[in-house]
C-alpha cells in the first residue's frame, strides 16, 4: 500500500480503509426523501447518457407545475399582506382586528421574495478593472450561448458558482481564489465554463420565480416546526400546527420530485459546456481536483495558522501572507495518484449521501467519458494568462491578507 503521512492508508485492492470518516447526513425526513430521489433520478441519467441519449435544456412538464406550485406559494404570501392590510385599514379602532392586520403583515413581510444581491463581504471585480479576465469569459460565454457576467467577486472560498442579482438581473460569478490559484489555464477556462453553462441549462431551481418560493416554504416549516418538551398550551399548538406543517412538508416533497432532475441533468449539461470549451481531458482533470477540495482547505488553513504565528517583526506584519498561493499550489501538486483514486472510490460509495443536488463526481465523470473526446474552442496563451494574473494580483494580495488575518473556517 502506498503511504503518505497527509492522507488515508488504505488498500486498493480490498477497499480497507478508503473511507475511514463516514458522511455526517443531514438529519430528517425531507432529507432522507431528497436522497432517495437524487439516487434515483440520478442513475436514470446516468443510464440515458450512457446509453447515447442526449440532455437538452428547456421546460419539461414538471418543471412548468413546479412553477405553478411557486406562483400560488407567492399567491398566499400577497394574500396574507393584503388581508393585513384590510385588516387595520377596515378595523381601525379595534384593537384585536388591527393587532391580528399587523401580524398579517409581518408575515408576509417575513416570507416575501428576496432577490440576491451583490455581496458586501467580496472584491468585487468590473470590465475596467480586469479587460482580459472578461474578455476570456465573454469567449466562453459565446461557446456557451450566453451573454457573459456583468461583474466577478472574489473571495477565499474553495469554490465557484454564478447567480443573478437584483431586478435587473445583473450576473455574478463569485471566484475562490483558493481553488482558482491551484487550477492550470486548461482547468480554469473549464472551471468557467461550467458556470457560465447554468446560465441556459434549464434548471429550475435557479430561476427567481422557485428560488424564492422555495425560501418562503422553507420558512413556513422552519415557523411550523414542534415545540421540544412542550408544555400544556405548547403540546396544543403542535396539534394545531399538525396539518399546515404536515402540507407545507408535502409542498417541499413535491417540489423536490419535480425539480431533482432537472437539477441533476443542469449538472450534467454545465459539464458538456465546460468540455466543449476547454476539453474533455481537462474537464475531467477538473472534476479530480473538485474531489480533494477538502485537502486543499485543510491545507489553507494549516497554512493561515502558520503563517499567522510568525513574529509580528519590523517589515513582517504586513507581507506575513507571502507566499500563501505558491504553498497552496504546491500542496495540490503534490497529492499522489492514489489519492485522487481514494476520493473516486469514496464519491462511488456515499453516492447523494453528502449532496443531494449534483450528481456524484463519478457519475459526472462517467458521462464526460462517454462518447469520442471533445477538443477545446477556447484556448489561453502566456500572454493572456500574465495578463489575467496581473489584473488580480491585488485581489490575490487582498485575500491572502484576509485568510491570514481571520483564518479559515473549519
Amino acid at each position: 500500500m502506498p503511504v503518505d503521512s497527509r492522507f488515508a492508508a488504505w488498500c486498493g485492492v480490498c477497499d480497507w480503509n478508503v473511507d475511514p470518516a463516514e458522511p455526517a447526513e443531514e438529519p430528517g425526513r425531507l432529507a432522507r426523501v431528497r436522497r432517495t430521489l437524487a439516487r434515483r433520478h440520478g442513475e436514470r441519467l446516468l443510464a440515458e447518457v450512457s446509453a447515447g441519449g442526449a440532455l437538452r435544456p428547456g421546460k419539461d412538464t414538471s418543471a412548468l407545475l413546479a412553477h405553478g406550485i411557486a406562483l400560488a406559494v407567492h399567491g398566499v404570501t400577497v394574500a396574507l399582506v393584503a388581508g393585513g392590510v384590510w385588516c387595520v385599514v377596515g378595523g381601525w379602532g379595534n384593537p384585536v382586528v388591527v393587532v391580528a392586520g399587523l401580524f398579517l403583515v409581518a408575515l408576509g413581510w417575513s416570507l416575501r421574495p428576496r432577490l440576491p444581491r451583490l455581496p458586501k463581504d467580496a472584491l468585487l471585480l468590473y470590465r475596467a478593472d480586469a479587460p482580459a479576465l472578461y474578455g476570456l469569459i465573454d469567449e466562453i460565454a459565446r461557446v456557451a450561448g450566453t451573454r457573459s457576467v456583468d461583474v466577478i467577486a472574489v473571495d477565499a472560498d474553495v469554490n465557484a458558482s454564478v447567480t443573478t442579482c437584483g431586478v435587473r438581473g445583473h450576473r455574478l460569478l463569485t471566484l475562490g481564489l483558493p481553488l482558482w490559484e491551484t487550477l492550470e489555464h486548461r482547468q480554469r477556462i473549464v472551471l468557467l465554463g461550467h458556470e457560465l453553462g447554468h446560465y441556459g441549462n434549464g434548471d429550475t431551481r435557479r430561476g427567481a420565480v422557485f428560488g424564492t418560493a422555495y425560501r418562503s416554504l422553507t420558512i413556513w416549516h422552519y415557523y411550523l416546526q414542534p415545540t421540544e418538551d412542550p408544555a400544556p398550551l405548547e403540546m396544543l399548538a403542535n396539534l394545531v400546527y399538525l396539518v399546515p406543517r404536515s402540507l407545507v412538508s408535502g409542498l417541499l416533497m413535491l417540489l423536490d420530485q419535480l425539480t431533482l432532475r432537472s437539477k441533476q441533468r443542469a449538472e450534467y449539461l454545465a459539464d458538456s459546456v465546460a468540455a466543449q470549451a476547454g476539453s474533455t481531458e481537462a474537464a475531467v482533470e477538473l472534476l479530480d481536483r473538485l474531489l480533494v477540495a477538502e485537502s486543499v482547505h485543510i491545507a489553507l488553513r494549516r497554512e493561515s495558522i502558520r503563517l499567522r504565528a510568525l513574529p509580528r517583526s519590523a517589515g513582517r506584519s504586513e507581507g506575513r501572507q507571502d507566499g500563501l498561493w505558491e504553498v497552496l499550489a504546491a500542496h495540490v501538486e503534490s497529492i499522489p495518484e492514489h489519492e485522487y483514486e481514494r476520493q473516486r472510490r469514496v464519491g462511488a460509495r456515499r453516492g447523494h449521501s453528502v449532496d443531494d443536488t449534483h450528481p456524484p463526481t463519478h457519475q459526472r465523470r462517467a458521462c464526460l467519458l462517454v462518447g469520442a473526446p471533445v477538443p477545446a474552442a477556447v484556448v489561453s496563451d502566456a500572454d493572456r494568462e500574465q495578463r489575467i494574473a496581473a489584473e488580480l494580483a491585488d485581489a490575490r494580495g487582498q485575500v491572502a491578507r484576509q485568510i491570514v488575518r481571520d483564518g479559515v473556517d473549519g
